[in-house]
């Protein structure tokens, strides 16, 4: 139990349900992409609606992080923690090096801000980078706000580094391209 005597939730990563709630989704979304929102960003999903979290999650492979906690008459709650989309496939043309043979890529990455520094994150890092060497890939890229320095300092911390830029026609501000050697 940890020292302030609260019983800390149990926390499980799987795919994304049709039973999931897509309002609960976006909702999450936009809460994680609020501290980019007040930067001045326009990330996709910290606006997007229903209908466009809807065909995002379809398009790839979307696994999310759900919290399981007591209500106060002892039944499981579960409340979506975070999320991150394996393999999306945009209509927008996406970076080059998406392409390249041997990489794979995430997107719509995001955990709760109530959530935050607990590992949620990681271990949906880590879905993906399984995912990606389960279907032979040897790098796992992704596209982030080029101005969020403090996120992009998450992904060198976990071994990430530059690979280029990227302007998508739907923000407005330029995309760092990272991407990661997987199993080595």
């Amino acid at each position: 139990m940890p020292e302030d005597g609260k019983i800390s939730p149990v926390v499980t990563v799987r795919r994304l349900a049709p039973s999931d709630s897509i309002s609960e989704l976006t909702r999450l979304l936009h809460r994680a992409y609020a501290k980019q929102m007040a930067m001045g960003l326009r990330p996709l999903a910290g606006r997007q609606d229903d209908a466009t979290t809807r065909k995002r999650v379809f398009s790839g492979e979307c696994y999310v992080a759900v919290r399981h906690e007591k209500d106060p008459e002892g039944r499981d709650r579960q409340r979506l923690a975070g999320t991150i989309l394996f393999h999306e496939v945009e209509e927008a043309q996406g970076p080059p090096y998406f392409s390249k043979p041997g990489v794979a890529s995430f997107s719509q990455f995001a955990v709760d801000p109530l959530c935050q520094g607990g590992g949620i994150g990681l271990r949906l890092l880590d879905v993906c980078e399984r995912r990606a060497l389960e279907s032979g890939a040897t790098e796992l890229a992704c596209s982030m706000a080029e101005p969020d320095t403090d996120l992009m300092q998450f992904y060198f911390r976990r071994g990430y580094r530059l690979i280029g830029h990227w302007q998508w026609p739907y923000t407005n501000y330029r995309s760092a391209i990272l991407s990661k050697t997987l199993g080595g």
